[in-house]
């Protein structure tokens, strides 16, 4: 955003800090030939409309030719901006086209009540009787994949299996998505099972105003007994910023009225809904807590009670890695029993493990259904997640480091040049700024400081950047804006793919003061 004027003041001063003319040692004035060369290049590159709209829009990349492919020297920066957005747009068009953004689920369910409530006669004269019996009861699983065909067409593709208890199926589905609008898309749905017959379905979804949408799905399942049709349409509204009213209709195989508030803010999520039907009538609340942590952790727990009996859950979940959350719910029920619910996301795939405890409330299952997993957690977070996450990280800056290495080592070497540039003009800005008693930078590092506690055995890795920062000091003020303080004159990385700060001791109007700022953050001194 800089204009003209300030481009040319910053060149100006750069120009009269480097000239190889205001050096006589031969060293000094190689180096100074060097970066005023540097600073040259980058004048040229900005002062001119056209390659300033490549650089800032493609970055050095652009500048090497491949913006000049297809761009003509006549048009000007607006036109350039428009040419090289069509082409990033088309490209991701490309992009989008080769994705199929494949989903999957897989959910075994495991029988463990005989852990709670065995049954001694039945195993008498089993041998190994001894030992509780624990088996896989039902299975599911589910896989879809997504083919774009055109920028508004979508193919979907669809199957799932299920056994339970020796006996499954399973079925495939083949949907077809087409966008009509800004405000709608309608899907034609074919599929097809071993259990069931030909399923031929339509949705339509539709933007009635920009707050309220409606939803309708209407299907013809064929089977052996008949024609099944079913309908189900779902109407929503924001009720404000957070909340959404949900009023929905099914009719068909299992009818029902089901209206529900969903309430989503940055620290929690709220939802109560009520149901009439059959066979189910039901009434629930839950309620789901957002912790602000890096591990992104939420609790949560609802209560759900009808026809059918209640179910009180609770449960938390948090993110283990940079792609999966794990997760654990306590289910109590009457007469549904002791259940827990533990459930992995790995990026798109989800692993789903519904473990039933006991047919009764039993105050042992609840416990242990409760502490188990808790205890099991921490203790592989803290041997396994957490070792092998710190290993993960430590070989990926450890693979930054070395693919910057030689572009670091030039960039010290830069710096280091161009701080023994600056002496003289740093020994003049001081004199001047001690006669006005102006701003004085005493001492200044810029890189990785350690200050917690539980980070102790990591290492220092600061630079000395006083010099520098005097340097840009301007009538008794030193302004940084928004941006990594690495590509400040004199200033290089010195620790690639960590975490840095700028920490500045300063004297101003014969007082010290000390300031902090992170790498990315707008600095103004002397604070008011």
């Amino acid at each position: 955003q800089a204009s003209q004027e300030e481009l040319k003041a910053a060149y100006r001063r750069l120009c009269m800090l480097y000239h190889p003319d205001k050096h006589r040692d031969p060293e000094l004035k190689t180096q100074a030939e060097r970066l005023f060369n540097l600073v040259h290049q980058a004048y040229e590159v900005l002062s001119d409309p056209q390659t300033r709209a490549i650089y800032d829009i493609y970055g050095r990349r652009g500048l090497e030719m491949e913006g000049w492919e297809v761009v003509e020297r006549k048009r000007t920066p607006a036109e350039i901006r428009e040419e090289f957005e069509r082409l990033q747009r088309e490209r991701e068009e490309r992009r989008l086209q080769q994705r199929t953004n494949p989903k999957g689920t897989i959910s075994v369910g495991i029988d463990a009540t005989d852990l709670f409530d065995r049954y001694d006669e039945e195993y008498e004269d089993v041998p190994g009787s001894s030992f509780p019996q624990i088996e896989i009861n039902k299975m599911h699983i589910s896989q879809s994949i997504e083919a774009p065909l055109t920028a508004t067409d979508t193919a979907i593709l669809s199957g799932n299996l299920s056994t339970q208890n020796g006996n499954g199926g399973g079925s495939i589905n083949l949907a077809l998505r087409r966008v009509t609008s800004a405000k709608g898309w309608g899907e034609l749905e074919f599929g097809a099972g071993d259990l069931q017959g030909p399923l031929f379905g339509l949705k339509i979804f539709r933007n009635l105003t920009p707050r309220c949408f409606i939803t309708t799905n209407c299907a013809l399942q064929f089977s052996s007994r008949g024609i099944r049709p079913g309908l189900t349409t779902v109407l929503a509204r924001n009720l404000d910023k957070n909340t959404m009213g949900y009023l929905q209709w099914r009719w068909g195989i299992q009818s029902a009225m089901n209206t529900s508030i969903v309430r989503d803010t940055k620290t929690s999520h709220f939802t109560m809904a009520l149901q009439l039907g059959i066979p189910h009538s039901f009434m629930m609340v839950s309620y789901q807590h957002k912790f602000q942590d890096e591990d992104q952790t939420r609790v949560k727990g609802s209560l759900k009670a009808g026809f059918f009996g209640t179910i009180v859950e609770y449960g938390a979940e948090r993110k283990i890695s940079r792609h999966s959350i794990l997760g654990a719910t306590v289910s109590v029920g009457v007469p549904q029993g002791v259940s827990l619910k533990i459930k992995l996301n790995r990026a798109s795939q989800t692993y789903f493990f519904p473990i039933h405890l006991t047919d009764q409330v039993l105050p042992s299952a609840v416990f242990y259904a409760t502490v188990g997993p808790l205890v099991i957690y921490f203790a592989m977070h803290r041997l396994i997640i957490k070792p092998y996450l710190r290993a993960q990280k430590e070989r990926e800056l450890e693979k930054q480091r070395e693919s910057t290495a030689s572009d670091i080592l030039q960039k010290k070497q830069e710096a280091e040049a161009a701080v023994r540039l600056m002496q003289e003009s740093v020994r003049r800005i001081i004199e001047a700024e001690e006669a006005r008693m102006g701003l004085i930078v005493v001492n200044a590092w810029y890189g990785k400081f350690v200050n917690d506690n539980s980070r102790k055995n990591e290492k220092v890795k600061v630079i000395d950047v006083t010099v520098p920062l005097q340097c840009l000091v301007k009538d008794s003020k030193l302004i940084l804006t928004e941006a990594s303080k690495a590509g400040l004159p004199g200033f290089y990385d010195p620790c690639v793919g960590e975490e840095k700060s700028l920490k500045v001791l300063y004297q101003f109007r014969g007082v010290l003061h000390q300031v902090m700022s992170a790498d990315n953050e707008a600095l103004r001194i002397p604070k008011q």
